[in-house]
């Protein structure tokens, strides 16, 4: 099916629901709400690339069979759409951060089989926002966070200007040293992996959902650095009931820069401006420790 297919229409074929008589979809960026009898209110998502759906699909479902964090439903998808249910969202509370990082612990120690490991079902060839992420399989954390997740959006950075030469020398350096700057060896985590503060969800029910997962096997700090980066209510609630409940590892602070690189370096690709700078300073901050 096409992008121009009606959401409405979407839904009522991909879950095998009626659509309700006076029902509107309304929306904007690809996303529109539909309501379907025996189930509510769908959020119905056209996907940006050719099976980015089905790839959020599959990692929401891979996410949500941890039995760890709560995610909405889904309810159906395609290459091309993707229908979930809708979450209806409230305030931010305390007790709802420190929730959610004793389920992000439990997410990330239920674990994969490698570093890179895409969610079963999906391609391996997935997407983080609007980018391409390949999901490859290592054994080894600092090669494989360098080789499939830094010096392939650095090189695009460059390549489009976006970044000059000498500023990609100090990431290069980064992942040249990531042996020594990567800490004790973990095994991989299952990730979220686009973990920002917009795909946090704070639901009325007063726990927190995730939406919009770019899923693969990963080092559990890039997570928790990610949700730093952009702020998140309540973040040393969340942190110290993660600790809690999981202890990090020393030093854990001083390598936040380091895990930042790939989600800094992904929007310098995608949109340009300060991001740039904003990695650079992250490269900066990896090799102080």
């Amino acid at each position: 099916m096409t992008g121009a297919e009606d959401p409405a229409d979407v839904a009522a074929r991909l879950t095998g629901h009626r659509v309700l008589p006076g029902s509107v979809p309304r929306g904007a960026s690809g996303l529109a709400e539909v309501t379907l009898d025996g189930v509510g209110t769908v959020v119905v998502k056209r996907g940006s690339d050719p099976r980015s759906a089905r790839a959020e699909a599959a990692g929401l479902r891979w996410l949500a069979g941890a039995d760890a964090v709560r995610l909405p439903e889904v309810r159906g998808a395609d290459d091309d759409w993707l229908v979930v249910d809708r979450v209806e969202t409230g305030a931010a509370t305390p007790e709802a951060a420190e929730e959610l990082g004793r389920e992000l612990a439990a997410l990330h120690a239920a674990g994969v089989p490698a570093f890179g490991a895409p969610p079963p079902g999906g391609p391996a060839d997935a997407w983080i926002g609007r980018a391409p992420m390949a999901n490859r399989p290592g054994d080894r954390w600092p090669r494989w966070y360098a080789e499939h997740r830094v010096l392939p959006y650095l090189r695009e950075a460059v390549d489009r200007g976006a970044m000059g030469t000498g500023d990609a020398a100090l990431v290069e350096r980064v992942c040249d040293r990531l042996p020594e700057l990567a800490g004790p060896d973990r095994p991989p985590a299952r990730l979220h992996g686009d973990l920002w503060n917009g795909n946090v969800l704070w639901g009325a029910d007063g726990h927190v959902r995730l939406i919009d997962p770019a899923a693969h096997g990963g080092h559990r700090e890039t997570d928790l650095a990610m949700l730093r980066l952009f702020g998140c209510p309540h973040l040393d609630r969340v942190l110290d009931a993660y600790d809690r409940a999981d202890p990090l590892d020393d030093g854990w602070r001083g390598r936040v820069g380091l895990h930042q690189l790939f989600p800094l370096l992904v929007h310098t690709v995608l949109f340009g401006g300060g991001y740039a700078a904003q990695a650079v300073a992250a490269a900066r901050s990896a090799l102080r420790g």
